[in-house]
């Protein structure tokens, strides 16, 4: 009689392969080559989509703190050579959140690039 050896690993290992495409639509949960290749798959726009959340997100701040800089008769390339003019190093998201949540504030900032810009042309 042959003499098994890994039989319950190679099970164990294939049983981690089906959990992870559970969820799937037919052969690509069921059927072992398809399911490799789906999990596989999955994982590399996984990978590949937590950096395109993080462009969204930036792209999203950016409106927001454009639409806001416009209301005060400035434009977003502007208003941002005139926070570094004025050594002002706040990121994006804080300047959206400010923009929405604090306008004062926001007027602070966006009358200090102003001066930063005058003072530098």
């Amino acid at each position: 009689m042959p003499r098994a050896t890994n039989g319950a690993a190679t099970r164990q290992k294939k049983n981690r392969w089906f959990k992870a495409a559970k969820g799937k639509r037919g052969g690509n949960s069921r059927q072992w080559r398809k399911v490799k290749n789906a999990v596989i798959r999955a994982g590399v726009y996984a990978t590949r989509d937590r950096n395109l959340v993080k462009r969204d997100y930036r792209g999203l701040w950016i409106i927001r703190i454009n639409a806001a800089v416009q209301q005060r008769d400035m434009n977003y390339s502007r208003f941002i050579a005139g926070l570094r003019l004025a050594n002002i190093t706040i990121n994006r998201k804080m300047l959206s959140q400010l923009a929405i949540e604090d306008a004062k504030a926001f007027d602070q900032i966006v009358e200090s690039a102003k001066a930063a810009l005058a003072k530098a042309a």
